[in-house]
């Protein structure tokens, strides 16, 4: 443990100077002292891992490493593993230290519903934190690589889990913050562990060419070395580190071993940006460059800061030869990314300009806590950290940065939220486009907007940023929540006009609370998908009075033929013991005005009020009973809808379509069609009246359909009487 604590104290001294060793040293005895008998699996005391941690923090930052920052490595599993409080951080190293551990202390004590809600509220967190600190980001991901490093001595379960969220999750983050040298061992790692057997294979076919290659690349670098001498510039000429994932991924992808032109590769490193390109016209001058494989990100940067020209040429023996050309400072840059600009400020600020360089993702960060589900938040984290960019222009030459496969829809996002919103169609280059196009490299891009146009549904299915897919899930909560309450309002205020009755403000405020809700905006919420009723709500505001319900109740229920059973979805006010059965002819859902009618031995039929079978002398005053909704969670209802329009081929699958994309069920479908008019009967499975509505619209929004309507049956028997007992 000496030697251990030792050999710490020495490497700050000689590479990270200004950090206090006094410090540091009483962070390394309360550690051990915490951890105590604590060993890792391997054997080794826990506190040797906390030592390791730091070790790559002084790599990764080397003299710009700060005192809290390697205290907070030291001490960054004290809390979680040990009976250690925060508290007790605080009060020995100060609030500093104590809220660097705290950021990367997992989430303890509380309760999840899954290990995937737990993971995402971790990152959440973890994230979090690192908006306001980024030295925590530094700390998780320098853990997770002495982790990863010695990861053979874990339980094979936790192998495989740690590896795949280290691949999915941890390398996308260091790629995002530019820290590639820890990305690649990152994926490197992981392959090792999900598949040995590629890895293994890779490594012996790469071991197997290993002599041929060095003899190769050694003769490219001594005609490249001689031709930056002749045109003095002086420059380091090296070979690139193998990165076995990058292999195998373009192995998965379809490509031959032997096809693969970057297993030769060479990393050219000169003085100043002048010199990149002048070494550029030396590399084309010496061998021939191979047409379409120049990249320039000096000139546009990635958005994790990488900075590289790239070309690849062609030598007499016909290999094919990638060649990187940077700075010094740029190669560093590549290396560590966001660590390589970060200069310590107090209370590790995340300093503007260094998050303008990564295009805001710091400072976004904090907005995907917020408007994200759990769900979500981990398909933005498995996909849109990690993706390539393509770069195109705003009509004033406004240079734009999106990931492959973006669209007008992202870049319209990308301008403005409000644009994005309103946005009916593009023109790239001039041409009118989908809003599904792909940008491609280049691409000058204007959006058409209008006052009148919104978000649609369907947006989602081709969006490819997380900013804009997470703007228009927000938008689109809101609107059917806006919906809902809108519907519930005009239910209720109907209701209480039909009862001649108009409660004060104060006491609407009053009956939402005693139902549990929240404000009178959640009550009419709820009441328009159902999961109030207009009687529970109505029972709160109007005095009761004895009904026709209430006299079945104590006796003629029976007398009537009616049997008692437990309703589904709809009370006879207020009894949940009346057998009751839906009417065909209207088929209600809940939010629907409704009505219910004795009949002979079947027990109560629910209708909507503006059924025509409940009209007139169809049926006796005496056998209409008051019914709410009292639906549960996940009850379905069927309704049949009638679909008119224009018949054109694929309506029928288009229309089932838009359907599906609405989360609902489609039970039976059919289109017949006649002189060029199309008709369609749906029946769908909905929850509420306000899912049924959304149904309707995306329906309506189908090309060529002109009308949908709930479809009504009227029934004509041949003895009124008894129709009025069987409605």
């Amino acid at each position: 443990m000496a030697e251990l604590r030792a050999s710490l104290l020495a490497a700050l001294d000689e590479r990270a100077p200004r950090v206090d060793r006094d410090r540091v040293a009483a962070c390394f005895d309360f550690a051990a002292q915490a951890h105590g008998g604590q060993r890792r699996m391997s054997g080794e005391p826990f506190v040797s891992h906390s030592v390791a941690v730091c070790l790559i923090l002084l790599d990764l930052l080397d003299a710009r490493l700060d005192t809290p920052l390697a205290c907070a490595a030291l001490l960054h599993d004290v809390v979680e593993d040990t009976d250690v409080p925060i508290a007790d951080v605080e009060k020995r190293f100060g609030r500093e230290v104590a809220g660097l551990v705290e950021g990367v202390t997992k989430l303890a004590g509380l309760h999840f519903d899954s290990r995937e809600a737990e993971q995402a509220e971790n990152f959440r967190k973890m994230l979090l934190s690192m908006s306001r600190d980024l030295r925590v980001i530094f700390i998780k991901l320098a853990d997770r690589l002495h982790n990863m490093r010695t990861i053979e001595f874990l339980p094979p379960p936790k192998i495989q889990r740690i590896s795949v969220e280290t691949r999915d999750i941890y390398a996308p983050l260091a790629h995002r913050l530019g820290m590639a040298g820890i990305k690649r061992e990152f994926e490197d790692l992981s392959l090792k562990v999900l598949d040995s057997g590629a890895y293994q294979e890779l490594a012996r076919r790469i071991q197997t060419r290993r002599a041929e290659r060095e003899t190769f690349l050694a003769g490219v670098r001594l005609r490249l070395e001689e031709g930056l001498r002749a045109a003095g510039i002086k420059a380091e000429v090296m070979g690139r580190p193998k990165h076995f994932y990058s292999i195998y991924a373009k192995m998965r992808a379809g490509r031959d071993f032997e096809s693969i032109y970057d297993l030769f590769g060479l990393r050219i490193v000169v003085h100043t940006r002048n010199d990149c390109y002048r070494a550029l016209g030396v590399v084309h001058d010496r061998f021939t460059p191979v047409a379409d494989r120049f990249k320039d990100y000096i000139a546009t940067p990635k958005s994790n800061m990488y900075q590289s020209l790239h070309t690849t040429v062609l030598t007499e023996a016909g290999e094919m030869v990638e060649v990187q050309i940077r700075t010094r400072e740029m190669h560093r840059t590549a290396e560590t990314g966001i660590a390589a600009h970060y200069v310590y400020k107090q209370g590790g600020r995340v300093d503007e300009e260094l998050d303008a360089k990564l295009g805001g993702f710091v400072a976004q960060t904090a907005d995907w806590q917020r408007t994200t589900s759990d769900d979500e938040y981990m398909d933005f984290l498995r996909t849109a950290l990690y993706q390539e960019e393509v770069f195109a222009y705003t009509p004033r030459r406004e240079l734009k940065r999106l990931p492959k496969g973006a669209t007008p829809l992202d870049f319209a996002f990308l301008i403005h939220t409000e644009v994005g919103q309103h946005t009916v169609g593009a023109r790239v280059n001039g041409e009118l486009v989908p809003l599904r196009y792909e940008l491609r490299n280049g691409d000058t891009v204007e959006i058409i907007t209008s006052p009148q146009a919104q978000p649609h549904d369907d947006w989602l299915q081709f969006l490819r940023t997380a900013g804009a897919r997470t703007k228009v899930r927000h938008w689109l909560r809101q609107r059917r929540h806006a919906d809902s309450v809108a519907l519930g309002r005009e239910m209720l205020e109907r209701e209480l006009k039909r009862l001649r009755h108009r409660p004060e403000e104060a006491a609407l405020e009053e009956a939402a609370k005693a139902l549990g809700c929240a404000d009178l905006e959640t009550l009419h919420a709820r009441l328009a998908e159902g999961q109030l009723s207009i009687t529970q709500v109505v029972r709160r505001l109007v005095p009761e009075k004895e009904g026709f319900a209430e006299r079945l109740a104590k006796g003629p229920l029976e007398a009537l033929g009616i049997a008692r059973k437990e309703a589904g979805g709809i009370r006879v006010q207020g009894l949940d013991n009346v057998m009751v059965s839906f009417a065909r002819c209207c088929q209600p859902v809940p939010g629907d005005r409704v009505v219910g009618i004795v009949t002979l031995g079947r027990g109560v039929s629910v209708h909507r009020q503006d059924c025509p079978n409940t009209f007139g002398d169809r049926v006796a005053p005496e056998r209409r009973v008051p019914v709410d909704w009292h639906s549960g969670p996940g009850e379905t209802f069927p309704v049949r809808l009638v679909v008119y329009g224009h018949d054109r081929t694929s309506l029928l699958a288009d229309i089932a379509k838009a359907i599906a994309a609405t989360a609902v069920n489609i039970r039976t479908a059919g289109m017949a069609s006649e002189d060029q008019t199309a008709r369609g009967v749906f029946v769908v499975e909905v929850q509420h009246l306000a899912k049924l509505q959304e149904v309707m619209g995306a329906i309506r929004k189908v090309k060529g359909v002109s009308r949908v309507d709930r479809r009504q049956r009227l029934i004509r028997p041949s003895h009124p009487r008894r129709a009025a007992g069987e409605a």
